[in-house]
Order: C-alpha cells, then sequence, then structure tokens
C-alpha cells in the first residue's frame, strides 16, 4: 500500500503554513492529515514553536504517531510525550545572548527552556498566537534568570531592520558556536550549532527507514529553507517570506494558508 502513495512522510511548518490566520488548524486539514495518517503517511510537524505549545495544538487532531520537530529542531519528541531528541546552547553562551544590549523599547528577548517559554517583558500582542494552546510566558530578569536547558532564543522586533545589529553581532561574536536564522523577517532566532528542522528530520527518517526524498515539506519562513530544499518535494506557500522564494526560485509556490492550501494540496496529489 505504502509503495502506491507518492510520499512516506508529509512534513509542515504550523505558523503561517499548516495553520489558518487565526493560529488554529482549519476542519478541512484535520480531515485530510487524519485520512492520510489512516492510510500509513507519517506526518512530521516541524516547527520554531515549544513543545508543549505545540502538543496542545495537536492533540485535538486524531494523529497518535505524529512526530514533533519543535524549537526549529531543538528538540524532537512523539506526540505521545517522548522525546527522541535535544539539543542546548552551552549555558555561558545562552547567558550571554540573554543578556546582549538592545534597545527595549523596540525588541523583545525569549527564551524556550525545557517546557519553560520566558521573556524580558510583558507583549500581550504575543498571546494571540497561543490562544489554541493556552501557552504562556514567564516574565523574568535575564541578568540573574538561569540558562540550563536553553533550546532557543528569540528576539522579537517592532521593524526587521531593529534585528540587523543584534544579529550582527551574534554572527561577528558566535558564528561558530550557533545557528541563526528568521522565522519572519521580525523574529531572528538562534539555536546550538547545526540545530535546524532538516537536520532533525533527516534523523528521524533515518530511524523509521527511509530517506528525505520520500517527504514532501511545505513551509513560508526562512528556518524552513533547509528543509524545503533536501527533501523530495518542498513547497513554499504564496504568503511566504519574499526572502524564502527568491533564495528557492525552482520550488514550487501554492497556496495561502488562510485558504488552508496544504490541505487541498494533499488532497489533489494522494486522491
Amino acid at each position: 500500500m505504502l509503495n502506491s502513495l507518492p510520499f512516506r512522510a508529509i512534513v509542515s511548518d504550523l505558523d503561517g503554513t499548516l495553520l489558518n490566520t487565526h493560529h488554529k488548524i482549519g476542519n478541512f486539514t484535520t480531515e485530510i492529515l487524519e485520512q492520510l495518517a489512516q492510510k500509513g503517511v507519517d506526518i512530521f510537524l516541524a516547527t520554531g514553536r515549544n513543545y508543549p505549545d505545540v502538543k496542545h495544538i495537536i492533540s485535538k487532531i486524531n494523529l497518535d504517531d505524529a512526530m514533533l520537530i519543535t524549537s526549529n529542531g531543538a528538540r524532537t519528541n512523539k506526540l505521545s510525550g517522548e522525546v527522541l531528541s535535544n539539543e542546548y546552547l552551552l549555558e555561558t553562551i545562552a547567558f550571554e545572548l540573554m543578556n546582549i544590549d538592545f534597545d527595549e523599547t523596540k525588541v523583545c528577548i525569549n527564551s524556550y527552556q525545557g517546557d519553560n517559554w520566558f521573556i524580558n517583558r510583558d507583549i500581550p500582542e504575543l498571546k494571540q498566537f497561543h490562544i489554541e494552546s493556552g501557552y504562556c510566558y514567564k516574565v523574568v530578569n535575564f541578568a540573574t534568570h538561569h540558562s540550563k536547558q536553553t533550546e532557543k532564543i528569540c528576539y522579537i522586533a517592532k521593524q526587521a531592520d531593529d534585528l540587523n545589529q543584534i544579529e550582527q553581532y551574534i554572527i561577528q561574536q558566535y558564528s561558530n558556536q550557533v545557528q541563526i536564522t528568521r522565522s519572519l523577517p521580525y523574529c531572528l532566532e538562534v539555536m546550538n550549532k547545526g540545530v535546524c528542522k532538516a537536520n532533525a528530520l533527516e534523523k528521524l527518517v533515518k530511524l523509521k527507514g527511509y530517506t528525505m526524498a520520500d517527504c514532501i515539506a511545505f513551509g513560508d519562513g526562512l528556518n524552513d529553507i533547509e528543509m524545503i530544499s533536501r527533501v523530495g518535494k518542498g513547497c513554499i506557500m504564496s504568503n511566504a517570506d519574499q526572502n524564502l522564494k527568491i533564495k528557492l526560485p525552482q520550488n514550487e509556490i501554492i497556496g495561502s494558508n488562510k485558504d488552508e492550501a496544504v490541505a487541498h494540496y494533499l488532497q489533489k496529489l494522494f486522491y
């Protein structure tokens, strides 16, 4: 049965891709994913979000065997909760990154540490992304905060250009020790060196007994670039970051997340 399927696995980003503009999974998407899972197709969800956040979103769908790639690949889990892998920033580097000098009126800093999300000040606008899961941050003083189990540090700005100076500083000081990406033009994300969705996915599919060529992937941000370019077929959302479209000109551009384009594409491909 699996031999007759176009791909063994579906890999999808969440925000801007599988989730609609209300940051929820639509009913049609739910229906298609459940049908494909019943056919024996593996479902991988690859996101910059943290594991507890994703688990709550996905637990409402009948995808018991789904694999979760979270914090841009710093952590992989089975939906059941079993941890498959973790990669943390070195504690000394994480602490230094938490305390970089920047304009706090223009930028906020977040860290994902274990199951926790920490932030330097209250930003009510961020809560709209997590209404579905109920996952929420804890405000801390990073100058006295611990740096254990740091999967990701994220700087969020009002304007993309407000991150340029921070990004250049991190590249100059830590380029050999960290991985840098932008999930959105105004979200600068820092993980341990070598951490990305594609590297995490490659390890998981190897455990499953097949290769990246057996996967189809969907994404909309620069944190999806390695994943989209290394699978058998990589698709870019029409609402994607323009920089992603420019960097991957050969990859197919499909519809928008607001129209549940991933599910519609999968329906045509698999049925």
